[in-house]
């Protein structure tokens, strides 16, 4: 098993202890625990990003149901063609 040596700094009431690049975590969050020797371990949690993505396309999900809903409401309503005049009325001509 690898190891090195580390420091610990005082952050409020709290400590830190500084995990070397080597032994870089990726998760947010650990569990620590105490072996029967009083060693702490450190135990790393899985990552809780897939719930925050969950979470946005939830979000999405609901708005696109608002937006699809207007949509509907907004296709429903009967529109008549607007009057207009005809290029021939205006004098205007295709060929110069």
């Amino acid at each position: 098993m690898d190891s090195l040596t580390t420091r610990v700094f005082n952050n409020g009431n709290s400590q830190t202890v500084r995990i070397p690049a080597e032994f870089r975590l990726d998760t947010d969050s650990v569990r620590i625990s105490r072996n029967a020797s009083g060693d702490l371990v450190i135990h790393p949690l899985r990552a809780k990003r897939g719930a925050a993505l969950l979470d946005a396309l939830r979000r999405v999900a609901e708005a696109d149901e608002a937006f699809l809903t207007a949509l509907e409401a907004d296709r429903a309503e009967i529109r008549h063609p607007q009057e207009r005049e005809t290029l021939q009325s205006t004098g205007w001509t295709l060929n110069p």
